[in-house]
């Protein structure tokens, strides 16, 4: 029995993806193209009716489970080797803290202006506004994740590699894409460089043919 993850390269579900790697459980791969539509089609809805990525199919009678932040939590709570979570309850309160501000601030307000502002209004004419609007929240977001980052350790979490990292990778990829300045974010860059040297990493990279631009 294998998990199986429904994914698009490049998207946030590459976060997930990494972390499977990382602890090496048996995983079928299901790759959809958002571009094509392929979220949209009734196949996808019946396994997520949210109609996004990522979604993981769990063995067993378990069913499938959705959203990004829950989805590594799960992972990390159920296998422990390597430990993605810190140990005491504050330390994983703060992981819980970093994923709900990537996810809702930087990723679904951010990012959803910039890519999706048809989710924010109905008149198209607003989309040039939400557009930049969205470019506003994500640099200064980008500032943020800098600034917790120059804290003493190389991780998110300090000396501990967590279940956050892969999705920090995944956001610094999206900065160059819209077409951020990445390049003063020294603390940030640091942090794609030790991310790059992780052999699991590289392999999802290689796999879902992303370049990580540096």
């Amino acid at each position: 029995m294998s998990y199986q993850l429904y994914y698009s390269s490049g998207a946030c579900s590459m976060a997930v993806h990494i972390v499977l790697e990382e602890l090496g459980v048996p995983t079928r791969l299901m790759p959809l193209r958002i571009h094509d539509g392929d979220t949209s089609k009734p196949d996808y809805l019946a396994i997520n009716p949210k109609g996004r990525v990522p979604a993981l199919a769990i063995p067993g009678e378990a069913g499938v489970l959705t959203e990004l932040p829950a989805i590594l939590t799960f992972l990390a709570e159920s296998h422990d080797t390597p430990a993605l979570l810190p140990p005491t309850a504050l330390q994983r309160g703060r992981a819980q803290e970093w994923l709900a501000w990537l996810a809702g601030w930087m990723h679904g307000t951010g990012y959803g202006l910039i890519w999706r502002p048809h989710r924010f209004s109905a008149d198209p004419d607003d989309a040039p506004a939400l557009r930049e609007q969205g470019l506003k929240v994500v640099a200064q977001a980008n500032q943020d994740v800098t600034e917790r980052l120059a804290q003493p350790g190389r991780w998110a979490l300090g000396d501990q590699y967590s279940v956050v990292d892969p999705f920090l990778l995944v956001l610094f990829r999206w900065g160059s894409l819209v077409g951020l300045d990445m390049s003063e974010h020294t603390a940030w860059i640091e942090h794609t460089r030790c991310m790059l040297q992780r052999p699991a990493v590289n392999r999802v990279l290689e796999r879902e043919e992303v370049t990580i631009p540096l």
